[in-house]
């Protein structure tokens, strides 16, 4: 449900009740969605989703190797002069 934030004001209450019961509640300002009303269960799973990307991105990188340069990885496949073997 998209509502711009000029109706909003009037009918605030029942936007709240309605992000609580599960409903998709976009507040809009002109030419753009600007907020999204999100029960605060739901904002502190966004939360934890966040903080696990972060940890798998760290895990990631810590794994990572440094290895020869891509330029020069497939150099045995071709002769002196360039063409191939």
């Amino acid at each position: 449900m998209r509502v711009t934030v000029t109706e909003a004001k009037h009918q605030l209450a029942e936007l709240v009740e309605r992000a609580e019961a599960g409903d998709d509640v976009v507040l809009t300002l002109p030419g753009h969605a600007a907020v999204r009303l999100v029960p605060l269960g739901q904002a502190g799973q966004v939360r934890s989703q966040r903080e696990l990307l972060e940890a798998a991105r760290a895990a990631g990188a810590a794994k990572a190797t440094a290895g020869g340069a891509a330029a020069r990885s497939q150099d045995f496949l071709y002769r002196e002069d360039g063409l191939p073997l």
